[in-house]
């Protein structure tokens, strides 16, 4: 079996080189971080976790508790998180909340009992209860939605910003009234894209009309409640903001049933650009986050504070990107 010695020999670096960057430590050159890493995947090398267990009293187990794990999105912060922790010899033990605060709150129980070394978190509200957590000293980072009830690392996207930039480019392309399908309230992300699209009928001279919002779960059949309601106005919408990939799957469904097509009929910029998004006629104008981007970020966070980094907390906003595609285009 290859050892640390077989790895740092590969790389050209030190031993103690290789000890820290397995660890996340932050002081390690990136450039030579990417070394390590690519001569522990050709030596196929693995560090002794359970002697590094003994010595920390905790397993090398990260959790991740995500909001959905059959989104997209979220699968690719799980890709990103698991690439990172792997590569420095964690595991990473994988918790699907649905939204659910007591499902969230389980997992947050067992994550402190069973001693894991940290945790990442897509939070179902900002105040969720991590208190099991912070009793036993257990690092948190959270991604894509702030906490508010614990001083923790975060990766975000300024998904306020983005949504009034997607509204921007609807007014620009001609639509008049602009509709927009938003996630329930208490979700920071949710609270945040409603928040952006408001500002961006201000900045655009419109007046905000309650008729032209509806709220309602981050799902497939609540993006489809919500534009069947929005489309059966008499003063239907001409477009729509649409606040996740899977809620539009339930917009594009309600929208053929009512025989419209996106863009002639109906403009639509969805968040998140889901596989899907290119593959229908007329393809998707989304807003493209940096998922997996997001996902390593949060598990370096991580593996720093495990390892004893700095104690101030940092808050990372990423941009999101807006990818003009034909449902956009009249």
């Amino acid at each position: 079996m290859a050892t640390i010695s077989d790895v740092a020999a590969l790389a050209g670096v030190s031993t103690a080189t290789v000890s820290r960057a397995l660890n996340g430590k932050s002081t390690v050159d990136p450039v030579l971080a990417e070394r390590v890493a690519r001569a522990v995947e050709e030596l196929g090398y693995a560090p002794n976790g359970l002697a590094r267990s003994l010595r920390r009293r905790e397993t090398a187990v990260l959790a991740l508790i995500i909001s959905d794990v059959e989104n997209p999105f979220f699968t690719a912060i799980a890709r990103g998180v698991e690439d990172t922790a792997q590569a420095a010899g964690f595991s990473v033990m994988l918790c699907n909340s649905d939204e659910n605060t007591a499902k969230e709150r389980r997992y947050v129980e067992v994550a402190a009992q069973e001693r894991l070394a940290g945790v990442i978190m897509s939070p179902t509200t900002g105040d969720s209860d991590v208190r099991p957590l912070l009793a036993h000293g257990t690092p948190i980072v959270t991604v894509d939605r702030r906490l508010e009830a614990a001083d923790c690392d975060a990766v975000l996207v300024d998904s306020r910003v983005a949504a009034r930039d997607a509204v921007r480019h609807l007014v620009d392309r001609g639509y008049e009234r602009i509709a927009c399908v938003a996630g329930p309230p208490g979700i920071t992300t949710a609270d945040d894209r409603l928040d952006g699209y408001r500002d961006g009928l201000r900045d655009a001279g419109r007046k905000l009309s309650t008729r032209l919002v509806r709220r309602c779960e981050f799902r497939e059949t609540g993006g489809y409640e919500a534009a069947k309601k929005l489309l059966a106005q008499t003063d239907a919408p001409d477009a729509l903001l649409v606040s996740s990939s899977t809620m539009a799957i339930g917009v594009l469904q309600a929208m053929a049933e009512r025989g419209l097509r996106a863009g002639r009929d109906v403009g639509i910029v969805s968040f998140d650009d889901a596989p899907w998004t290119t593959l229908i006629s007329p393809t998707l104008t989304v807003v493209a986050q940096p998922a997996h981007a997001m996902g390593q970020l949060a598990a370096r966070l991580l593996l720093d504070r495990i390892g004893g980094g700095s104690p101030a907390t940092t808050t990372t906003t990423m941009a999101a990107q807006l990818i003009v595609r034909g449902s956009s285009t009249r």
